[in-house]
């Protein structure tokens, strides 16, 4: 068995703790970026060593643009995880992907404008790639997971982060439909760049609530709506994420690992000392 988390699942909007966890500690953790948005939970599923946070705070009083992203990977990553799983509640921009089901995007379309979108700054420059935002490994290990509980689940789309916490207006919902978005959310920009810099496997378990407010034949979205698919699909979540747990391989097939090998620029004499001392989480294997 691990000693330490290798698998982590930020929890959204519905799932708020981890079913099935045993042997269970509590993790009250600061950060060089603050402190993350509530403790992480670690314990044991299906053999795995698993880490759980709750995206919006225990009781979710936290909103999507006030999430301290930073803190909350970097709080991952200094506890030894490789791999995270979003659960994400998100509207559906197009007919066949209807409410119920689930989706594992393979890209994202950033339109938010208030957040931290980088750990990198302040005397250490980084520009990291993201062509393919999510790990193409962990995410077919994730759809293989929710293929067996039976659920009806579908591979690609785009996902558009918006800002928010409003829902869309129905001109907004047309236009990104007419630019060929698939589903709708506020939580995984920038989340997955994050993830990318702190070299984490990263890939989001999407939930179909609504089909935002574009469906003529459908009621606009509400959070009454939201909350009602997200309590039906909780066990296709939990049962899900226990069958990645039991089956996950222990080495990593892609190259999220080494995702700042060819990203830092600047020459390492010229990073300040407290920017080094600040990231060394991430970058002590490449400032020597």
């Amino acid at each position: 068995m691990d000693a330490h988390p290798i698998l982590a699942i930020i929890g959204g909007s519905g799932l708020y703790h981890m079913p099935g966890l045993k042997d269970v500690s509590e993790h009250d953790l600061n950060t060089p970026f603050g402190k993350p948005s509530a403790p992480i939970i670690t314990g044991t599923l299906e053999s795995t060593q698993v880490a759980f946070l709750a995206r919006h705070g225990l009781g979710h009083h936290i909103s999507p643009g006030e999430v301290n992203y930073c803190a909350n990977l970097y709080a991952l990553k200094s506890l030894g995880v490789e791999r995270v799983v979003s659960i994400s509640a998100c509207g559906s921009l197009r007919e066949d992907y209807v409410p119920g089901d689930l989706v594992v995007p393979d890209q994202i379309f950033d339109l938010t404008r208030d957040r931290r979108r980088s750990f990198f700054g302040d005397g250490l420059v980084a520009h990291i790639g993201v062509a393919d935002p999510f790990c193409p490994d962990l995410s077919a290990q994730l759809l293989e997971a929710i293929k067996a509980t039976g659920a009806t689940v579908h591979r690609g789309g785009t996902f558009l982060t918006v800002e928010g916490p409003r829902f869309s207006t129905k001109a907004e919902s047309n236009v990104y439909r007419s630019w060929g978005m698939s589903l709708i959310g506020m939580t995984t920009s920038p989340e997955a760049f994050l993830a990318r810099e702190a070299e984490l496997c990263y890939t989001v378990m999407a939930h179909v609530t609504d089909y935002d407010v574009w469906h003529l034949e459908q009621e606009p979205v509400s959070v009454d709506a939201v909350i009602t698919v997200l309590n039906r699909n909780t066990q296709v979540a939990t049962q899900a994420i226990a069958n990645l747990a039991k089956h996950l391989m222990r080495e990593r097939c892609c190259e999220c690992e080494h995702a700042l090998a060819t990203a830092l620029i600047t020459q390492p004499e010229r990073v300040p000392p407290e920017t080094r001392l600040k990231l060394d989480l991430l970058v002590r294997k490449y400032l020597k």
